[in-house]
Parts: C-alpha cells; sequence; structure tokens
C-alpha cells in the first residue's frame, strides 16, 4: 500500500506562484497513477489534477487549466503540482492522491481516488 506525504504550502499573494510536492513511499510507486484534489470547509473534496503512471497523460479541472502542471519523477517518488497566477478562489487544502493499478486512467475514473496524503494548506490572500 502506497503512503503519501504532501509538502509546500503556504500564504501567497493573488497572482503568485507555487509548487506543491508529494512523496510517495514503497517500490512500486511508479505502478500508481496519481493525483491532487483540494477541499475547503464545508465543501466536498473536488479533483484537480491526475496523470498516468508513465506522466504521458493527465487531466484537469476545469477552473485550473492553464495555471496548473501537474508532474511526476518516478525516479524520486515524487508528484508535483505546479501552480501559477493563484486566485483566492484557489485557498483550499490539497491532497495528494494515488489510485489503484487496476484502474483504467480517464477523467471519470480520476475523480475517486484510493490512497490519500494528509494535506497541505494553501492560502491565497488579495
Amino acid at each position: 500500500q502506497i503512503q503519501l506525504v504532501e509538502s509546500g504550502g503556504g500564504l501567497v499573494q493573488v497572482g503568485d506562484s507555487l509548487r506543491l510536492s508529494c512523496v510517495g513511499s514503497g517500490p512500486t510507486f511508479s505502478a500508481y497513477a496519481l493525483g491532487w484534489f483540494r477541499q475547503v470547509p464545508g465543501k466536498e473534496r473536488e479533483f484537480v489534477a491526475a496523470i498516468s503512471w508513465s506522466g504521458g497523460a493527465t487531466f484537469y479541472e476545469d477552473t485550473v487549466k492553464g495555471r496548473f502542471t501537474i508532474s511526476r519523477d518516478n525516479a524520486k517518488n515524487t508528484v508535483y503540482l505546479q501552480m501559477n497566477s493563484l486566485k483566492p478562489e484557489d485557498t483550499a487544502v490539497y491532497y495528494c492522491a494515488a489510485y489503484s493499478p487496476w484502474k483504467a486512467f480517464s477523467i471519470a475514473t480520476m475523480q475517486t481516488a484510493d490512497y490519500w496524503g494528509q494535506g497541505t494548506q494553501v492560502t491565497v490572500s488579495s
């Protein structure tokens, strides 16, 4: 079972950039598709982005397309979320996620993850 630990959250200003990192444990890290979700108090956790096991395919939620980039380095067991042009509505706790290796990589299946990190707070101040 994979374990995930996020880092890189913080307080930034509107328009700033921030990069989140997530390190996964285990020798089979490269077998998992990975994703990022976010959650604000009182709302459900929502999908942000996902990347296939090889890094060759990605999906993004519509409001972050063109601003956020998900990437991975399997040699370092790490997935990243580069966030540019941040807006106040991006404020949330961001969670790293992994998907069971048997799942097909599609926008539909990536809405539900199987393993979670503990979350990291991102606050965008206006």
